[in-house]
């Protein structure tokens, strides 16, 4: 097989090392994968920088070949120029590299997978597949009338009709997809997975960050949040959350904030509430980072906003946390996750809308931490839930082409 992987972020975002080398890792052990081509899209600073391929892959099986977003001061233009010209940009690489099939990660890359058959019949699969359009619209971040949602709702429909295979990050889409009519045998469900091994606990790692951080006090209750503010992410009431547990957990209370948000605007949020810079330390961390700051923490926020299509998704954040041994104080409603949390102890789950919500959930996470072993039994929801398996599984399922007659949708 010979496979043209398409990634809607960029080379160096942290998501494209934390979900797609590990999936390109998985094709290339396969024998009959003879070549891959990874191709992502590049906007910002690396639109006209170097990009050196170097993750550790067998170079004569995995090349790369980018898409250079053109910048623009206005966003919906910006937007509307890569999608009539990446296709066909997308089109010279078919006719060069020859493909099999096109295997997008992600629904807006599923969108290009599908205009690129418009124009080749290219077959093409979809994972990470998730209600993208609609995320962004609950979010606040599109409008319903934004050309952006339009197009991006109609090409997901599209997906749904003619990719050979599906592979939701949730229980919960498959089962909704299946509603709406697609074969269930075309859809397999990969949760974000997570390299467990890579983010287990490390206790004398953990113990470096504390001392370095100045959190090795015998009191100190350390929390930590990996990501962004705002979008589909709460902004203020995430730091009202931060507030409310340092009211929870005391004086010994401290934060570590590992985000790309610019640390002067996370730092004013942060005052606003009380919090100074002797109880949290900000810093955009890079992927590989990150264990060890996980390692330093007792648990984790993923304060994610709360939306009808939310129970699609899949928070790669989480899969880490769990494989850090970490209980994680969750939003209600969060793809399979949040159910999860409830049933098996992973951490507790809070409703904004739902006066003393959050009072309980603290509460609750400070009984999970209080039990023996508690970070080892974590871990394992991370194993059971997340693992690379599931990817690898999916694959043999529905990989190749030549097993699968019919699109998706019956």
């Amino acid at each position: 097989m010979r496979i043209l992987f398409l990634s809607y972020w960029g080379l160096n975002d942290g998501l494209t090392s934390s979900t797609v080398f590990p999936h390109l890792r998985l094709l290339q052990e396969r024998p009959d994968v003879a070549a891959i081509r990874l191709v992502t899209v590049e906007r910002g600073a690396d639109v006209q920088a170097e990009l050196p391929f170097n993750p550790g892959f067998a170079p004569d099986k995995i090349t790369f070949e980018p898409l250079r977003s053109r910048p623009s001061r206005n966003v919906i233009l910006n937007k509307i120029e890569d999608f009539t010209r990446f296709p066909g940009e997308l089109v010279r690489q078919v006719e060069e590299f020859k493909p099999d099939f096109v295997l997008a990660r992600g629904a807006p890359a599923g969108a290009l997978a599908y205009l690129v058959w418009q124009k080749t019949k290219m077959p093409f699969y979809v994972e990470s597949f998730e209600p993208h359009a609609d995320y962004m619209r609950e979010s606040g971040v599109w409008r319903a009338y934004d050309p952006r949602y339009l197009f991006q709702r109609h090409w997901e429909k599209r997906q749904k009709q003619l990719a050979l295979g599906l592979m939701p990050v949730a229980e919960n889409y498959r089962q909704q997809l299946i509603k709406e009519g697609v074969r269930p045998e075309r859809i397999v469900t990969v949760p974000c997975s997570v390299n467990a091994a890579a983010f287990a606990p490390n206790a004398e790692s953990g113990t470096r960050v504390r001392q370095r951080l100045g959190y090795a006090a015998p009191d100190a209750m350390v929390g930590i949040y990996v990501g962004k503010f705002g979008d589909i992410y709460y902004d203020q009431e995430a730091f009202d959350l931060f507030r409310s547990a340092a009211d929870h957990f005391g004086p010994g209370f401290r934060l570590i904030i590992l985000t790309p948000n610019a640390e002067a605007d996370v730092r004013r949020k942060l005052a606003a509430v009380g919090l100074g810079p002797e109880r949290v330390f900000v810093t955009k961390a890079p992927h590989h980072e990150v264990p060890d700051y996980l390692s330093a923490a007792d648990f984790a926020f993923a304060p994610i906003r709360p939306a009808p299509c939310r129970l699609f998704c899949s928070a790669i954040k989480i899969g880490e946390y769990w494989a850090s041994g970490l209980p994680v104080l969750v939003t209600t409603g969060v793809g399979d996750d949040s159910a999860i949390m409830e049933a098996e102890g992973g951490g507790a789950v809070f409703d904004l809308s739902q006066p003393g919500s959050v009072p309980a959930a603290l509460t609750r996470l400070t009984a999970l931490l209080r039990e023996p072993n508690y970070r080892a039994r974590i871990q394992e929801l991370a194993v059971r839930h997340r693992s690379i398996n599931r990817a690898r599984e999916a694959y043999a399922t529905l990989l190749p082409v030549g097993k699968i007659a019919k699109p998706a949708v019956a």
